[in-house]
C-alpha cells in the first residue's frame, strides 16, 4: 500500500470578503489539454520540462495582424523578428504566411538565407554589423538599417569600392512620450542628427536613402505612441523629400507590440491590459495616411512583430520535483524548469497552471525552478492546490525570447515540440545532451594527460 506524504499541519487565516483569495479564480483551474492534445501524454513521451507550440495559435496571430493593417494601409509588409524565436519550424510558418526575414546578427542572417529567404526580403538590423556581414548583405540587396555615422561612413565605403549606388534605411528615435527612450539605437531625430543623417547621404552620391526605421520599446500598451511615431517617421520622409529630392520609400515602424502577457507591475491581467491588434493598426496607418505623401508615393509599411504573434502561441510543461515550507511558512514548490528556461519570469507574471484537477484548497505558493540560485524564482506568487512530486505544471505564455535566451546553466535545454494544425506532433528541437554543451571544448593535451 503506497504510504500518503506526510504535511504538518498548517493553520491559514481564511477571510470571507468579496476579494477573497480562496476562492476558485481562473488562474487555479487545470490546463489538461493544448490543441487537444492530453499534458500528461505529451510529458510521458517527450519528457519534463518540454517546450510545446501550436501551429494553430501562430497562423491565427499573424493573419489577425496582418488583416487589422491590409485593411486599414494599401501596402503592409510583415518581417518575422529572428530573434523572439528562431527556430527553423516557427520561422517557416511565418514565412509560408507571407512574412519576410527581420534579423540583427550574422547568425540570423545566414538562418534566415539557409531557409531560402532571398536577400532582398531580409531587414538587416542591430547596432552592431561586422564589416564583412555588412558589405555581403549590402551588395546582396538585403535591407540594411544603418544605426550610427560610423556605419554610415563604413557603407559609403563598401558602395564606393563596388562603384554602385546602395540603398540604405536610416533607423531613427524620437520622443513619443514612451519612457526610458530608446534612444541609444538609430540617428536622433529631434536634435536634428537624422537629418544630418539624410543630408550626408544625398551629398555622399555613393548610397540612397531608401527606408526610415524606428522601434520606441517593447512591450508597448499605449497604440498612440505608434500614431505619433509615425507621424514623426512620416514628416521626416516628407522634409527629405523636399530638400534632397529623394523618395523613401519604406516606413518600418519595428515591433514592441504587448502580448497577452501580464508584466509584474501590472495591476489587471494581460489579457484585459493589451490593446487588441486593430488599435496599433489604426493609429498607424492613420498618421502616415494623413501625412501628404503625393500620389504614387506612400511608402510601404514594414512591421517586424514579434512578441505580439508568438508569445500566446508557447506552452512550456513542467513537473514538481519538490515541496516545502519556508521560514515564514508559506508553501514553496520546487519544479524542472527555472529562468535558464524561463528569462521572462524576470518581467512577466506567467499563468502558472496543474495539468489535472486534483481538487483541494488554493494556497498562495511560491514556485522556484531547480537551479542553485537563489533569483531562480518563476512565479514569486501564485494560488495553487497542493501538489506532489511528479504533478504536471503548464506556464504560459512562453513563445517570445524564451527559447533564443535560454541557456545551459546547470540544466540542459529541453527538447521542443510542435502540436500542428491536423494533430501531428513534431520534435522541432530535441532535448539537449551533455555532448552539445562540450563538443566545442578542446582539452589541451598537457591537461588531459593527468
Amino acid at each position: 500500500m503506497n504510504r500518503q506524504s506526510y504535511e504538518k499541519p498548517t493553520i491559514l487565516k481564511h477571510q470571507a470578503a468579496l476579494a477573497n483569495k480562496f476562492g476558485r479564480s481562473p488562474g487555479a483551474r487545470a490546463l489538461e489539454r493544448i490543441d487537444g492534445q492530453k499534458v500528461t501524454d505529451l510529458a510521458r513521451q517527450f519528457g519534463s520540462p518540454l517546450f510545446v507550440f501550436s501551429e494553430h495559435r501562430v497562423r491565427r496571430a499573424y493573419r489577425e495582424a496582418y488583416r487589422a493593417f491590409s485593411q486599414r494601409y494599401p501596402k503592409v509588409q510583415f518581417a518575422w523578428s529572428y530573434k523572439t524565436n528562431y527556430l527553423d519550424a516557427i520561422c517557416r510558418i511565418f514565412h509560408e504566411e507571407g512574412s519576410w526575414a527581420e534579423v540583427v546578427s550574422e547568425h540570423e542572417l545566414n538562418m534566415a538565407k539557409r531557409l531560402g529567404i532571398p536577400d532582398s526580403h531580409i531587414l538587416f538590423n542591430g547596432p552592431h554589423k561586422p564589416l564583412e556581414a555588412l558589405e555581403s548583405a549590402l551588395l546582396a540587396g538585403t535591407h540594411v538599417h544603418v544605426d550610427h555615422f560610423e556605419e554610415l561612413y563604413a557603407c559609403e565605403r563598401i558602395a564606393k569600392k563596388a562603384g554602385r549606388v546602395l540603398g540604405v534605411t536610416l533607423r531613427v528615435n524620437m520622443d513619443v512620450g514612451i519612457y526610458p527612450r530608446w534612444d541609444r539605437f538609430g540617428f536622433n531625430l529631434d536634435n536634428g542628427e537624422a537629418m544630418d543623417a539624410a543630408r550626408r547621404i544625398a551629398s555622399g552620391g555613393h548610397l540612397r536613402l531608401d527606408g526610415l526605421h524606428s522601434h520606441i520599446g517593447t512591450y508597448i500598451t499605449d497604440p498612440t505612441a505608434y500614431g505619433r511615431m509615425a507621424g514623426k517617421l512620416s514628416e521626416l520622409a516628407l522634409a527629405v523629400r523636399r530638400e534632397t529630392g529623394m523618395v523613401v520609400k519604406s516606413l518600418d515602424v519595428g515591433g514592441g507590440f504587448a502580448s497577452r502577457a501580464t508584466l509584474h507591475a501590472q495591476y489587471t491581467p494581460g489579457t484585459d491590459a493589451t490593446p487588441p491588434i486593430d488599435d496599433y493598426a489604426e493609429a498607424i496607418s492613420r498618421a502616415i495616411l494623413g501625412a501628404g505623401f503625393a500620389a504614387g508615393e506612400l511608402p510601404t509599411l514594414f512591421l517586424e512583430t514579434g512578441r505580439a504573434l508568438i508569445d500566446d502561441a508557447g506552452f512550456l510543461i513542467t513537473s514538481v520535483v519538490g515541496s516545502k515550507r519556508l521560514a515564514d511558512g508559506s508553501r514553496a514548490l520546487i519544479i524542472d524548469a527555472g529562468v535558464n528556461v524561463l528569462f521572462t519570469s524576470y518581467w512577466y507574471r506567467h499563468d502558472v497552471l496543474p495539468a489535472e484537477d486534483r481538487g483541494g484548497m488554493l494556497e498562495d505558493t511560491v514556485v522556484y525552478g531547480p537551479l542553485c540560485m537563489n533569483i531562480d524564482v518563476v512565479r514569486p506568487s501564485v494560488m495553487l492546490p497542493p501538489l506532489e512530486v511528479g504533478d504536471l505544471l503548464v506556464v504560459r505564455p512562453v513563445g517570445a525570447y524564451n527559447v533564443t535566451q535560454s541557456m545551459q546553466f546547470i540544466r540542459l535545454r529541453p527538447a521542443v515540440v510542435l502540436i500542428g494544425e491536423d494533430g501531428q506532433i513534431d520534435v522541432i528541437r530535441r532535448a539537449e545532451e551533455l555532448d552539445d554543451l562540450k563538443n566545442a571544448e578542446s582539452l589541451p593535451e598537457r591537461l588531459a594527460a593527468r
